[in-house]
């Protein structure tokens, strides 16, 4: 699927979004979905007037929460009409429409406190997702000091595998799903460290931060359920 067709998709998808959310919360593709992105949330450990840079805002669910917190939140999408959803929802939220692999305009240059995302990067091949964090490591971890990225998930290539069958009717051949044994390894093979949990059946969370070993990231999460 090229751009044109995938901004086509996400376009027609929007005004039925969270409804197909409701409909598949306890199945594939969105197991699990809100306690994902409560989870997203609490490993962020915002504080309110933080500056929240959302990359794929969707229809503004993930945005909503960190709002909810006193947090400014900034929203980038390549579909006007999943912003127009945000919109009407959050109408006091910044909005920047760009494409991730293009040029980021001017409102992306400013500092962010925490980089999060959920449930886009599936659509990127791996290759395209680990440059993709770089740029976003490049740019903004030395001060937001932890991206955050929720996504479509499997613990290993081998559960991806039964997934794919068990989940055969449902099974987007066209999409990316992450398998965290073959991330991990990408990603420390780039000298980005990482931590990852599994939260649902298809579902998990990517943790980068800055200069840390993973085994160090590993406590430091674990001591953020507090």
């Amino acid at each position: 699927m090229n751009q044109a067709e995938r901004i086509h998709l996400f376009d027609n998808w929007a005004r039925n979004y969270d409804a197909s959310l409701a409909s598949s919360n306890a199945d594939f593709p969105f197991d699990g979905y809100e306690q994902i992105l409560d989870r997203v949330v609490s490993l962020a450990e915002v504080k309110p007037a933080m500056h929240i840079l959302e990359l794929g805002v969707g229809t503004g669910n993930l945005a909503r929460r960190f709002m909810e917190k006193g947090c400014e939140v900034c929203g980038v999408d390549f579909s006007t009409e999943m912003l127009a959803q945000t919109r009407a929802k959050l109408p006091q939220m910044q909005l920047v429409q760009a494409d991730l692999f293009g040029n980021w305009p001017l409102e992306l240059e400013r500092p962010y406190e925490r980089v999060v995302s959920a449930y886009v990067f599936h659509e990127f091949e791996l290759k395209a997702k680990i440059k993709l964090l770089q740029r976003l490591a490049s740019r903004y971890i030395s001060h937001a000091r932890r991206i955050i990225i929720a996504d479509i998930s499997f613990p290993t290539v081998a559960i991806r595998v039964q997934a794919s069958e068990r989940w055969a009717e449902n099974w987007d051949k066209d999409e990316y799903y992450w398998a965290a044994d073959e991330s991990m390894a990408a990603l420390e093979r780039t000298g980005l460290q990482a931590h990852y949990e599994q939260i649902s059946s298809c579902g998990g969370i990517y943790i980068l931060q800055p200069g840390t070993r993973a085994d160090t990231v590993r406590r430091e999460m674990r001591g953020s359920r507090g």
